[in-house]
């Protein structure tokens, strides 16, 4: 345990301190662009680097003091966090170094302690992934533990004498708690599956954490005594594929009253949240929907539950009685997405991030009854009417093979002139278990800032939800299992022959694109469909799944495949069917391989396409991008690389000789 001291006060900050962050916050809204980059403006066209600056100013979830008067929030621009006050005005920036984002530090985790004489956070700057603290009392900052793992999760107990935490210092997740502000670490768990999420009961005399299975899929909510006896299990959970080493299944919620746990589950055929008794029983649904639900949190006296809850990508949030019946939409953007919310203190306001089509996340306030309107906090558009020069994207939905219906979002260029036949753009998402949704995704993320450069430079872009998203239900979400491009690319190719029946489109000038799973499809479509794109731009993708499984084997990806493509001793014919370089000889479309290099983990499996592609004389070109792990997240080289691929699609797609 290390200490140092941070003068600056929370409740009191210096002058330099407000200067600083308002310097920072202009250079947010108003944004700093190279002379050249302006060369669009004129014709209202934004520029790549005023797309750029179109993101949000905060990522995270907000989080409440226990006073209610501060609500912290995690600065993505300024690199640390902020407090807001709930009824407006300006951030008080909190001194504190988070320290860099290396590749084993999954999140920051800011929060208040119970009586909010601390912020813990999660920071990798002395090396390795500990937790930290910050006194807003006298600004001390404490290293609390030194055990040189990763942390994905951490809870303050009630009496703010411990936090449990899920560590892998021995080469899985453990559960651990450590005293504060001593720093005495305690192991509480050495099961060899994952136990991750751990969270107090209210009188700080159990932690309650969640037990993943070997293939991450199932789940048992476990309750112990806080010196880790006594385990039990609460409550099991079945078949819910959990990419993220838990992270999709979160905290298990423990009621107020230490009676009742809350927990998501997909038994119903889609993701709704169940309460059990802390001491076991029979779950029961709290809003039944026909929707995926998330992020719920019970009020502070237990007799509300908030949650959003998703409808085609659109995310409302809701408020519904803990005793059951009918839930109250409290704040629907539509489009767009509500996420992030959290209870005041008092219960009566609920903050949370909200963000749509053309606007990035900003944070927000609303009263938790009534019919209020929220209150913005935040303000993350940059100067200059951006907004009104974005594209709003048309919803659609076509029919696939198969009986599916595919929802899609359609970025339509803009003034075209009568006559005029534009080529299209197919983009598929990553996952392949994720999803577009209404909202607005900041620019070099495969996301709506990319699709609204390529619109704007002349190009149709179709985002579809392709079978295998998630948002739709587990027999959507399963709809992939076992045929990985092949029945999803028969979505893909549904989605070009909707292209050609818009009369803007040039249905012989199709290209398709997008980033791992997206790269993945790119691969698949230029092989198992030749003939149909003109040309295909593979991000970060991968070929050989057979060479992956013996190769770099990372686990998650592992776990993910052997679940959806069956385990491969079992499976090995179905992982190659689903390998694309196998069957490079079919292809005749022209391919771009990007990817980046340089930092951990990296892969080889576009090289190696690209090396199959020479082989058979295939056309294709080959980038990289340096300082990266496989996906190119730079800011720079997220921009050359955007420019690289609007000079490939130009010449592929628009025959352009320049």
């Amino acid at each position: 345990m290390s200490s140092k001291t941070h003068p600056p006060r929370l409740t009191e900050p210096r002058s330099s301190t407000k200067l600083a962050f308002t310097l920072w916050l202009i250079l947010a809204w108003v944004g700093v662009f190279p002379v050249e980059s302006r060369a669009n403006d004129a014709d209202g066209i934004l520029t790549i680097d005023q797309l750029l600056s179109i993101t949000s100013v905060v990522s995270g979830s907000p989080a409440w003091s226990p006073d209610g008067k501060r609500i912290l929030i995690t600065s993505s621009f300024a690199g640390g966090l902020a407090t807001l006050s709930p009824e407006g005005g300006f951030p008080i920036r909190v001194p504190i170094e988070l320290g860099g984002a290396g590749h084993f530090l999954t999140s920051q985790m800011p929060g208040w302690s119970p009586q909010g004489r601390w912020i813990s956070y999660v920071s990798n700057k002395s090396g390795s992934p500990e937790i930290w603290l910050w006194s807003t009392e006298d600004g001390s900052e404490l290293r609390l533990t030194n055990l040189g793992a990763r942390i994905n999760s951490m809870t303050w107990s009630a009496d703010e004498r411990w936090i449990a935490f899920a560590g892998d210092r021995y080469g899985n997740y453990d559960i651990w708690k450590v005293s504060v502000p001593e720093g005495e670490v305690h192991r509480l768990t050495d099961d060899k599956r994952y136990e991750v999420f751990p969270t107090w009961t209210p009188d700080a005399s159990r932690v309650v954490y969640v037990r993943l299975d070997e293939a991450w899929a199932d789940h048992d909510v476990i309750v112990t005594d806080a010196n880790g006896d006594h385990e039990r299990t609460v409550v099991s959970d079945r078949d819910l594929f959990d990419y993220g080493a838990g992270t999709r299944f979160g905290y298990p919620r423990v009621s107020p009253d230490g009676e009742q746990v809350l927990f998501p589950s997909h038994r119903s055929g889609w993701i709704n949240y169940w309460s059990v008794p802390l001491t076991g029983g029979e779950p029961r649904r709290i809003a039944p929907a026909t929707a995926d639900q998330h992020e719920a949190l019970w009020s502070p006296d237990g007799g509300s539950i908030v949650y959003t809850e998703n409808h085609d990508g659109h995310y409302d949030l809701r408020v519904v009685s803990s005793a059951g019946g009918a839930p109250r939409v409290v704040v629907s953007a539509e489009p767009g997405r509500v996420s992030s919310p959290a209870w005041s203190p008092d219960g009566g306001r609920i903050v949370f991030k909200m963000a749509t089509l053309t606007r990035p996340a900003d944070v927000y306030v609303v009263s938790a009854i009534g019919n209020a309107q929220p209150t913005q906090l935040t303000e993350s558009m940059p100067a200059g009417n951006f907004e009104d020069r974005l594209l709003v994207p048309e919803k659609v939905h076509y029919e696939s093979s198969d009986g599916y219906t595919i929802s899609a979002y359609l970025y339509r260029p803009p003034n075209l002139a009568p006559g005029t036949r534009v080529p299209g753009i197919v983009w598929v998402h990553g996952g392949p278990t994720g999803q577009y949704r209404d909202m607005f995704e900041p620019f070099g993320e495969g996301g709506s800032g990319d699709a609204q450069f390529f619109a704007q430079r002349g190009y149709a872009v179709l985002h579809p939800n392709i079978r295998g998203s998630s948002g739709y239900g587990k027999a959507f979400e399963d709809g992939n299992n076992g045929c990985w491009g092949h029945c999803d690319l028969d979505d893909v190719l549904a989605g070009v022959e909707y292209l050609k029946t818009l009369p803007y489109i040039d249905g012989s000038k199709m290209g398709i694109t997008g980033t791992s799973y997206g790269g993945i499809m790119s691969m698949n479509a230029a092989t198992f469909a030749p003939g149909v794109f003109q040309a295909a731009i593979p991000a970060s993708g991968y070929a050989d799944w057979v060479h992956f499984y013996d190769g770099e084997n990372e686990l998650r990806h592992i776990k993910q495949l052997e679940y959806e493509l069956g385990p491969f001793a079992e499976a090995e014919e179905t992982w190659r069917r689903s390998s694309s370089i196998y069957y490079v000889a079919d292809i005749s479309t022209p391919i771009f391989l990007v990817h980046g290099v340089g930092r951990y983990p990296g892969s080889d499996q576009s090289e190696l396409f690209a090396q199959t592609l020479a082989n058979h004389y295939k056309p294709f070109r080959y980038e990289t991008y340096e300082d990266e792990n496989y996906y190119v997240l730079g800011k720079a080289n997220r921009r050359r690389m955007t420019l690289d691929m609007l000079d490939f699609l130009d010449q592929f797609l628009k025959d352009r000789n320049e």
